[in-house]
């Protein structure tokens, strides 16, 4: 049967060109400027229809500003988050008001809340499987104890039997991912962030139509942002009648909700519970160089076999359910694969329906426990205190800090407000590089030549605050080094960030970091 490709590129008034501005209000970042321009239109009506009880209203907007800013000062959240919401309040006091009473009060946001934590009740059995390593050997190993046992305090079982392959580029990965799909017997889960018609999704697709209709289970998830840009809004449809589950992670909907900014930023691979894949990669062309949009891609992931490969698996079910009755996870849960290996791994997630920041702590682990060197590759830097000071410190007490950014930015703004960081940091002793081919998008930590993590979680408010992410700790396991030696290899290609060369900056790019500065924790 021919291949439908009648939309497989976005309307023309999507792409680049003179209908950029148009691209640019249909994405996911213009979809909440609008949903948010809404919900101001709806209060500035209320003003006028309130206006003869002008005076009156305002007073008492006023004083409930100061009873709120009060009450923010005292709440438990970030500092910098506190900060920035006491600005909003206090330059405007009406809207800043309502728009904080919203965000925190919004429904579609507190259903979400509750769905998930009944999708983690459901699957709560599950989380310590047998394979899991023991409490008393974890306690043996006192330089990987901390960190394991707190993220298994978060619901994240340690493992060994299980090895990791680096890739350091997408193609690479792209590659083995391929074969392993063609060999796949049982099951396929796939969950990304951005699925985009071409080379990349198309290879990856006429796959996953022979192994649905050779009976393979295959099910496919990914963000409804997706619908904005890269697909069309039915496209899962599209799948299902070739055999293929599908789900749209909150689609956007005709009402306005903080819901949206909750999206699924994870990318996720798991085959047959034997084999698993988590990094930056998405399943579009850029990602494997087969189109460049800013100069050369790089980015990074690894593949699991054996024990660990449950993490990933569950993680996969418990968001595929989060809507959804409770089905048999046994099947998928209960065959364990071990593949004899050096060290640890400890697969987890992040979700911004809780108060437990698990990406964050487990980067501020690294920077804190570091001995001689943490060495970090980020597309973003966009940090609050804590971050801020744990890198400043390890910098200041000896630590080889390097930081690897993009040189070519895909937001020119968030790339402004990333360098506003720069001066800081440099003054501290923190190094930093820009990745001159083009756009760096990897997330990866390594430290010490025995511990890193690899997964989708950028140094921004976004990835650590709003988003759901992934990622693996890595301990002992000897891809510590390979990732090591891509860190050493990506750094020939850079240029180094020096304080004198910070000051030769374009004034306008200054001005806009320090000014996005004050919203930073909101966007």
């Amino acid at each position: 049967m021919k291949q439908d490709n009648t939309k497989k590129k976005p309307a023309k008034f999507l792409q680049k060109g003179k209908y950029g501005f148009l691209r640019v209000i249909f994405s996911r970042t213009g979809i909440i400027l609008i949903m948010l321009a809404v919900q101001f239109a709806l209060i500035t009506a209320a003003w006028v229809w309130l206006n003869n009880a002008f005076v009156y209203v305002w007073v008492a907007s006023i004083v409930l500003s100061v009873m709120l800013v009060v009450h923010i000062f005292n709440d438990e959240s970030n500092p910098v988050v506190k900060l920035t919401w006491i600005i909003v309040i206090t330059v405007i006091p009406v809207f800043g008001l309502m728009l904080y009473l919203f965000v925190k009060n919004d429904i579609g946001h507190r259903l979400m809340i509750k769905a998930y934590a009944d999708s983690q009740k459901r699957t709560k059995k599950f989380v310590k499987p047998s394979c899991a390593v023991t409490d008393k050997e974890i306690d043996a190993n006192p330089s990987f104890k901390g960190i394991s046992r707190y993220l298994g305090c978060e619901g994240f079982s340690t493992y060994k039997n299980t090895r990791i392959t680096y890739f350091p580029l997408g193609e690479d990965k792209h590659k083995e991912l391929i074969k392993r799909l063609k060999a796949a017997k049982k099951f396929i889960f796939l969950e990304y962030f951005i699925i985009e018609d071409g080379i990349m999704w198309d290879s990856i697709l006429n796959i996953l139509k022979e192994k649905a209709n050779d009976g393979v289970e295959v099910r496919v998830m990914y963000d409804g942002s997706n619908t904005v840009q890269k697909l069309s809004y039915g496209y899962h449809k599209k799948l299902k009648k070739a055999g293929i589950k599908c789900k749209m992670f909150a689609p956007f909907k005709p009402f306005v909700s903080t819901y949206y900014n909750n999206r699924d930023h994870r990318k996720i691979a798991v085959i047959d519970g034997k084999v698993a894949f988590t990094g930056g990669i998405n399943l579009a062309d850029e990602y494997i160089n087969e189109k460049q949009l800013y100069g050369h891609w790089k980015d990074t992931a690894v593949m699991l076999e054996g024990d660990g490969v449950i993490g990933f698996t569950l993680m996969f079910l418990q968001m595929w359910n989060l809507n959804e009755a409770d089905e048999s996870y046994g099947k998928y849960l209960t065959s364990y694969y071990s593949v004899p290996s050096d060290g640890y791994v400890i697969p987890y997630n992040d979700s911004p329906l809780d108060n437990d920041l698990v990406g964050e702590n487990v980067y501020l682990d690294m920077i804190n426990t570091a001995k001689d060197y943490v060495h970090i590759t980020t597309p973003y830097l966009i940090l609050d205190n804590e971050m801020i000071s744990a890198l400043t410190f390890a910098a200041k007490r000896g630590i080889d800090v390097i930081i690897i950014m993009p040189h070519i930015p895909d937001k020119k703004l968030i790339f402004d407000l990333s360098r506003s960081y720069y001066k800081r940091l440099l003054e501290s002793g923190v190094k930093i590089y820009e990745y001159t081919p083009g756009f760096v998008h990897a997330k990866m930590f390594v430290s010490d030549g025995i511990k890193a993590t690899v997964g989708t979680i950028n140094l921004d408010f976004r990835s650590l605050y709003h988003h759901f992410e992934c990622g693996v700790y890595m301990y002992g396991t000897g891809a510590e080094r390979e990732i090591e030696k891509d860190f050493y290899d990506t750094l020939k290609k850079c240029e180094k960030i020096t304080l004198s060369g910070l000051k030769k900056g374009k004034f306008i790019g200054k001005l806009v970091g320090k000014v996005l500065k004050l919203v930073a924790p909101l966007l």
